[in-house]
């Protein structure tokens, strides 16, 4: 796969990641409602505001960024689910999806490394580390519950 392919397949991810977590802000019901609703939206305004700096990789890169919602169906390598209104449960998923987000994201890291694109490795290294907060606090969130 080609670095701009790779860069497709994360932003068709990230943007799955960021409909989900939206999702499971504006659902999320229980006793610990306002802590999960505030790190829902936290999570997904964070990724919000990275999808635009993807599509610009890509655009940099000589290609055209996806857009439309079919073809991130059809890259997106995260799953559907079906989770309930509980907090514990929707952040157990996001976080799973949120470590796929990082796998890939390092993929692309070493990618663009090796092949010299030093701008796209620097802001892929910057949303590995706001990715891996993200599954450091849904981990803590979700412990001994």
């Amino acid at each position: 796969m080609t670095l701009v392919e790779h860069l497709k397949v994360v932003l068709a991810n990230v943007v799955t990641l960021k409909f989900k977590a939206h999702g499971y802000h504006w659902n999320v019901e229980g006793p610990l409602f306002a802590e999960f609703h505030a790190l829902f939206e936290t999570i997904y305004t964070d990724i919000d505001e990275s999808i635009d700096p993807f599509a610009e990789n890509i655009r940099k890169l000589g290609d055209y960024a996806p857009y439309k919602l079919s073809t991130f169906q059809a890259i997106t390598e995260l799953p559907e689910t079906s989770v309930t209104t509980n907090p514990i449960a929707m952040a157990s998923d996001l976080l799973i999806a949120n470590d796929q987000v990082v796998e890939c994201l390092m993929e692309v890291f070493d990618q663009a490394n090796e092949e010299r694109q030093q701008g796209v490795a620097n802001f892929v290294a910057e949303r590995i580390d706001a990715h891996q907060k993200w599954s450091w606090q849904l981990r803590v969130s979700t412990k001994n519950i």
